[in-house]
């Protein structure tokens, strides 16, 4: 489960690094994946948006396969999407 304290600390996190690389050191036992935000199906909304960065949680709970989810009692991980320009 991931609560909002701990999203809230991730984003702060991110501010200053949002690499997968560096927030799996800050946060070990989190999953953290990174794609573009185009990358993400509208289906999913994000859990937090910060500046640059779009973060979606991530369910493991099949054990199996990670999935997107919009459940944040079920999530195991977090998708850092960088935000697109669109200009």
């Amino acid at each position: 489960m991931i609560t909002p304290a701990l999203l809230a600390q991730v984003g702060e996190a991110a501010l200053l690094n949002g690499s997968a690389a560096a927030l799996r050191q800050r946060f070990p036992k989190l999953h953290f994946t990174e794609c573009s935000e185009d990358d993400v199906s509208p289906l999913y909304r994000p859990a937090l948006s910060i500046d640059g960065y779009e973060l979606f949680l991530i369910s493991g709970a099949s054990g199996h396969c990670l999935a997107l989810t919009n459940q944040a009692e079920s999530a195991t991980g977090i998708l850092i999407a960088a935000k697109v320009d669109d200009e």
